[in-house]
């Protein structure tokens, strides 16, 4: 769907990625998905925005000594910053960045669940997120793999407001959708059983594609890696992927 309407708070809104290599990145998204990108002032610490057809759809920054490097960020939005991280420490969440104000473009902090899933937080001012999403080339679904699954779906109902569905419930597959005005957003999965040794509870970003099996051999030819995939599941073709600098994500690709 492309997605022009306001975006509802709770809801993923925005993905951005820090980057050993911007440049390197840039190349690597702008032939995979048809991305552009402009780069901000220095007011904002040149922070990239990739778009999507004029669209603007994710961003891209330098990674900082001492933070993570190479890795998609998930963000939420909120329409009280600071409302929202008293829900999220009353509920087993800490506050990684405390909220910081972005120009007149809103307002941003991270958090972490009680499971150690570390998430965005994203106050609208005139930036308002995706401006496209689940068409080839934006970003598609957002997903919580999670090590304590029992702690984590309570945490984003009471801090973040969430209405979710369970969509199964046995120890093969729990999981459950963030659902708003009866269109799915986001899903949470007890992912404890399958995570690697040493990986702790993580957002993943999908993004659409046409074609998930010519989207795995440019990925390969651009330097990146397959994890896992393509596979034909109920929810349409998957695969597991990392780009030319390690960052991890994953493509879908609708089945009829």
């Amino acid at each position: 769907m492309t997605d022009t309407a306001p975006i509802p708070a709770g809801s993923p809104c925005w993905v951005d990625l820090s980057s050993s290599d911007p440049e390197a990145s840039k190349a690597f998204y702008g032939e995979l998905l048809g991305w552009t990108f402009e780069t901000g002032s220095e007011e904002f610490g040149g922070y990239i925005t990739a778009f999507l057809e004029g669209k603007q759809v994710a961003g891209l920054m330098q990674s900082q000594e001492g933070a993570p490097a190479n890795v998609w960020s998930v963000y939420l939005g909120v329409s009280d910053i600071e409302a929202t991280n008293e829900a999220v420490t009353a509920n087993g969440g800490t506050i990684a960045l405390p909220p910081m104000t972005v120009g007149d473009l809103g307002a941003m902090g991270f958090v972490i669940d009680p499971s150690g899933g570390f998430v965005g937080e994203w106050q609208f001012g005139k930036h308002v997120g995706f401006e496209a999403l689940d068409v080839p080339g934006a970003p598609a679904w957002f997903e919580l793999h999670t090590r304590n699954y029992a702690a984590a779906l309570p945490f984003y109902q009471k801090a973040f407001g969430w209405t979710t569905q369970v969509m199964g419930d046995t120890d093969e597959f729990r999981y459950s959708v963030l659902a708003v005005d009866e269109v799915q957003r986001a899903g949470v999965m007890d992912s404890d059983s399958f995570l690697p040794e040493g990986v702790p509870s993580n957002w993943i970003v999908y993004f659409n594609v046409a074609d998930a099996d010519a989207a795995v051999e440019t990925i390969q030819r651009l330097g990146g890696a397959v994890l896992r995939g393509p596979e034909d599941t109920p929810y349409g073709r998957l695969a597991s992927v990392s780009d030319s600098t390690g960052a991890m994500f994953s493509l879908l690709q609708h089945t009829s």
